[in-house]
């Protein structure tokens, strides 16, 4: 069965109603990114991040999976999928998709500031200053901001390197480390962009230029489906 690895961005999860920084109408667009998505932010204020986190969990739970989603789910049925998502939603879960590796975190869950491995799925919960993990340390959000390092990205570029086919969707290849995944490709193999908007790659790909539910179906056309 060919292995198909997928790296999905905020375009697939947009065509779901989460918005990113990037909207002008966005759930939180009084907030600046290094406030909220940083480990400065965080040791500078904390109950700010917090309240972020909680909106946004919130606004997920609102939140259902797409016919992108869906559709990567039932690739399953004709072809191994692995999916890795720079999202922290669980969409592609909730469609069905078994593997999914969350590089930069899961929106649903938090930890221990003192103990990455004391990891608690509090669903659409809130947090609150003084909510603890087993080890009476203060819990955060159970995401990976700028300035953290990205501790399964050596697993990705396994995934990547494993591939006979490599899709990217609803990603701008401008967030580091993710961007660097299409390196790890290995020669011969396909590489397909679905985003309606121009992305720039190290390498060659077909650039399918529609949104990510119908992108994917013109991915499955020229997969013979």
């Amino acid at each position: 069965m060919k292995k198909i690895v997928i790296l999905s961005g905020a375009g697939i999860s947009a065509e779901s109603g989460i918005k990113t920084f990037r909207d002008s109408d966005g759930l939180w667009e009084e907030y600046n990114v290094m406030d909220v998505a940083s480990i400065e932010g965080w040791y500078r204020d904390p109950q700010l991040v917090i309240e972020f986190y909680n909106k946004r969990r919130k606004q997920l739970a609102t939140c259902e999976p797409n016919d992108a989603h869906l559709l990567l789910a039932k690739l399953e049925s004709q072809f191994d999928i692995q999916i890795i998502t720079q999202n922290v939603d669980n969409l592609h879960e909730r469609a069905g998709s078994s593997e999914v590796l969350h590089l930069h975190g899961e929106l649903t869950k938090v930890k221990s500031i003192h103990n990455d491995s004391l990891i608690t799925d509090i669903g659409y919960s809130d947090i609150q200053i003084g909510d603890c993990a087993s080890d009476g340390a203060q819990l955060r959000p159970f995401i990976v901001w700028f300035g953290e390092a990205v501790p399964l990205l050596e697993k990705a570029i396994a995934m990547v390197q494993k591939a006979d086919v490599f899709v990217i969707i609803g990603t701008s290849l401008n967030v580091y480390p993710a961007s660097g995944l299409v390196n790890y490709v290995q020669p011969g193999v396909p590489i397909y962009i679905i985003d309606p908007n121009n992305v720039e790659s190290t390498r060659d790909a077909i650039h399918i230029k529609q949104n990510a539910t119908e992108g994917v179906k013109s991915l499955q056309k020229l997969l013979g489906l």
